[in-house]
């Protein structure tokens, strides 16, 4: 059954590694998430794309060649692959982003 409406309050938080945490929906192939990062999230590389909207915090992303800070109001688009390999990084005390992706 499709549901229209996401209510993240009711969706518990799921923590796959320190600093991160997530809410999470999933349906017909794509999932909404609620994520919020800390400074204690560990550093890692990812090469999953992301398709996301910066609604808190500050935090910077770098790339192979570069680093970009995002602020509240940003989107964030990263395409899959290794190509796109990115490390986030918290600037503030907490970053929340919503990411639509694939599943």
């Amino acid at each position: 059954m499709i549901e229209y409406k996401v209510d993240f309050d009711s969706i518990p938080w799921e923590s796959p590694m320190t600093g991160l945490r997530a809410r999470k929906k999933i349906q017909e192939n794509k999932q909404l998430r609620l994520v919020e990062y800390t400074k204690e999230m560990e550093p890692h590389w990812c090469e999953k794309g992301h398709i996301g909207y910066v609604l808190d915090g500050q935090f910077e992303i770098q790339f192979e060649k570069k680093v970009i800070v995002f602020n509240p109001g940003d989107g964030i688009f990263i395409p899959s692959g290794p190509e796109h390999k990115h490390m986030g990084r918290v600037l503030s005390d907490v970053v929340r982003v919503i990411f639509v992706e694939d599943v």
